[in-house]
């Protein structure tokens, strides 16, 4: 495969499950999914990104329950997804790699679950775990020092 490009999107955990999504685009409306010109307006995310953000949200989410269980605390989680969009033997354009880092508070690092926790997240990611069967997916949690507490 020819490597064709990459797009990064972010995600900050506001509080319980729900995460605020940032799909790099400036000036477009947040659930609104449209694919690039020449197919679409560029008015939204493109599927790609969609599932970028799909990867994350579960990782994080399943990360997030393992610790915490019932209410975890608010903005535990800052998470990043890089895509490389690859050009298959044909030519077409298909997601080739995909890279995650989640950023965890000081409060999750130290909580008393995480380092069982860490084992264990990814086997409850759906989305993670059966796009795994497609392309490399690499998972790193840090500290908000950027240092790594479990990388797979």
């Amino acid at each position: 495969m020819s490597k064709e490009g990459q797009f990064t999107i972010e995600m900050t955990h506001l509080s319980g499950y729900e995460f605020k999504v940032n799909f790099g685009l400036e000036n477009v409306p947040e659930l609104l999914v449209d694919e690039p010109a020449p197919l679409g307006e560029s008015k939204g995310p493109n599927p790609s990104r969609v599932l970028a953000a799909a990867a994350a949200n579960c990782l994080s989410a399943s990360l997030l329950y393992c610790v915490s269980k019932n209410q975890p605390p608010a903005g535990s989680v800052r998470t990043t997804a890089t895509c490389t969009i690859d050009r298959n033997d044909k030519g077409r354009m298909r997601i080739g790699r995909m890279d995650i880092k989640l950023i965890v508070s000081g409060e999750l690092e130290n909580a008393v679950r995480m380092k069982r926790c860490l084992d264990l997240y990814e086997d409850f990611c759906v989305v993670t775990a059966s796009l795994r069967d497609g392309f490399p997916i690499d998972v790193d949690v840090v500290n908000q020092a950027g240092e790594s507490l479990h990388k797979v």
